[in-house]
């Protein structure tokens, strides 16, 4: 099992805190000739749907000396973990999570917004030191 990122413990109480119920941390998919540990699986009941809505959560945290770079390798993981879970769990929805601060200094970029919609990324903004979560982008 992979090691956590350091933000991994402020993500999940912020998902928390908005009644989502952490089901998997983390959420474990093998399939017959590869497996993945995304870091958290959450649900959460829409009473005005009255359905239940499933994620799952990438946590990157960017302090590595390039946020490009970090940003090319969240990107490629967030695609092929995407297509795993579509085999598995249709119906579950992948987000990464981006600490506020990149998001704001990074994720704002003119290109870097158009390789958000290329890849269709789905992105949860997060503030680690309040572990609230900011914004969620579809």
């Amino acid at each position: 099992m992979p090691a956590r990122d350091l933000f991994h413990q402020a993500v999940r109480h912020a998902l928390e805190k908005e009644d989502w119920i952490v089901t998997h941390d983390p959420l474990h998919i093998e399939l017959p000739d590869i497996e993945v540990y995304i870091d958290l699986g959450a649900n959460r009941l829409l009473a005005a749907k009255r359905k239940h809505q499933k994620i799952a959560i990438e946590i990157k945290t960017f302090l590595g000396t390039s946020t490009m770079f970090d940003f090319h390798m969240a990107v490629g993981q967030f695609v092929n973990y995407r297509f795993i879970l579509n085999k598995v769990e249709p119906d579950r929805k992948l987000y990464l999570a981006v600490p506020v601060g990149t998001y704001n200094t990074f994720f704002k970029r003119e290109t870097v917004q158009e390789m958000i919609q290329a890849h269709d990324l789905k992105i949860v903004v997060y503030n680690p030191d309040l572990e609230v979560l900011k914004q969620w982008i579809n």
